[in-house]
């Protein structure tokens, strides 16, 4: 059906662990006058968790339910099983509303609970190799995503996404290259999110996104379009901002701003065989921004640099 764009609640203010913006109605509104045809979930419970009024909500403004986020400290064994209660919840809800729109499958978006571990949350975008996992710790950490994405694809028939994200325990392209190696890739795949991996580089090298796209294509079965604010990352880097100082900073600005060449991605992507929804996400704070304002311009960039 080719490339299409979405957009999500967390361009909106409700972003993860970080509080709740503007209410769903008016973000679903302002996300369609944007230009957008396509939604994600948002945290559970934001939108209606009723499976006929959700279907209602999407339908009477024409959109496409993609996804829903879930992070889960997969680290800590003792989590996996209240982890793959919450995800199959989820699931259950996304499942009720497949088809609704262009009859594209939602999928389970997975991710490391981000922001709970200090030391990864201290140094976001700039992560060494001391940090990170543990040989023994990633064996539990993928036995966690595997059993997750078992779980949701045998109940659900959905498929299950990973989100490298900063913060968590893969946000560096070695550690996500460590999670694919680890977990298997007919049950969990990768959504891959440009402005997470541009800022998990520790760099300011855009071209490290093309070369990332290519490292992990065999892997990426949906993306995230984010762009990261080259001043801004740096001076998070230099002064030892932590990861929400970093987001409300703007370390991931409006697509365009920053470092990103949307175009070329896009471009890559279609050499690559990519045909499937993108879903824009400018993470802000609750209250931070003109949202719908930047949804929009966010929009014509696209059309612009990619003619979509």
């Amino acid at each position: 059906m080719g490339i299409r764009f979405g957009n999500a609640p967390c361009s909106w203010g409700t972003i993860e662990g970080f509080g709740q913006g503007v209410g769903y109605a008016q973000m679903l509104d302002e996300l369609v006058e944007a230009g957008y045809r396509g939604t994600e979930l948002g945290d559970y419970g934001y939108m209606p968790t009723e499976p006929e009024q959700l279907r209602r909500e999407l339908q009477k403004r024409g959109l496409t339910m993609l996804g829903a986020y879930e992070g889960v400290y997969l680290k800590d064994p003792a989590l996996h099983g209240p982890g793959e209660a919450r995800a199959l919840r989820t699931a259950r809800l996304l499942k009720s509303v497949a088809g609704v729109g262009d009859g594209w499958e939602p999928l389970l978006v997975l991710a490391d609970e981000h922001s709970r571990d200090p030391l990864r949350f201290a140094n976001a975008g700039r992560v060494r190799l001391e940090l990170g996992l543990s040989s023994a710790e990633w064996k539990t950490f993928a036995a966690g995503a595997m059993r997750i994405a078992r779980a949701v694809r045998d109940e659900t028939g959905l498929r299950t996404v990973f989100h490298h994200h900063c913060a968590g325990y893969v946000e560096a392209p070695w550690e996500i290259e460590a999670f694919l190696e680890h977990t298997d890739g007919a049950i969990i795949g990768l959504v891959f999110d440009t402005g997470h991996y541009l800022y998990g580089t520790g760099t300011n090298e855009p071209e490290r996104v093309l070369e990332g796209l290519e490292r992990f294509k065999s892997r990426v079965w949906y993306v995230h379009y984010k762009d990261c604010h080259p001043l801004v990352a740096s001076e998070a880097r230099n002064k030892g901002w932590n990861y929400k100082e970093a987001i409300g900073k703007g370390v991931f600005c409006e697509l365009g701003q920053g470092q990103i060449d949307f175009g070329a991605v896009t471009r890559r992507l279609e050499a690559l065989g990519y045909d499937g929804w993108i879903t824009v996400e400018q993470d802000v704070l609750p209250g931070m921004g003109a949202p719908k304002e930047s949804a929009r311009r966010n929009r014509e960039y696209l059309r612009r640099a990619t003619g979509y």
